[in-house]
């Protein structure tokens, strides 16, 4: 996007929200993203710091559901350039590690919205990141 261009709004379904996942597990995503289209979100999935960073150029997005221990590129570099690119995205970060626990992230990503482990039912997520959407 060259200065003066204005971002992309996908369009949502029914009044939904956009919400970009970004992670590793192929398995997962596919379940996440089936749960968060069913309440009418348009749902992206990407693999890699890349392709998060070129979709958030173009294209707005209200949540971005985020792998803490991506394999392709940095979490938290993501996160920065959706705090500076997207500052009213809201992120949920998912991980199946410990780090961070303690809720330190908070302190560090100002868009941060919740912290929850990568084995949550599809359900439950799907219930954060519509009411972080809906709050933003």
């Amino acid at each position: 996007m060259t200065r003066g261009e204005h971002p992309q709004r996908l369009p949502a379904a029914g009044g939904g929200m956009v919400v970009l996942i970004v992670a590793n597990n192929r398995h997962l995503t596919r379940i996440w993203s089936r749960h968060l289209q069913r309440q009418g979100n348009t749902v992206v999935v990407v693999h890699s710091q890349a392709d998060a960073t070129d979709f958030m150029r173009v294209h707005d997005v209200d949540v971005i559901v985020l792998d803490l221990n991506l394999e392709k590129g940095s979490a938290l570099a993501i996160a920065d350039y959706a705090s500076y690119r997207r500052p009213s995205a809201r992120i949920v970060f998912v991980s199946n590690s410990t780090f961070f626990s303690d809720g330190s992230i908070f302190n560090h990503i100002p868009n941060a919205a919740a912290m929850v482990p990568e084995q949550s039912p599809p359900n439950d997520l799907a219930a954060i990141v519509e009411y972080h959407g809906r709050a933003s």
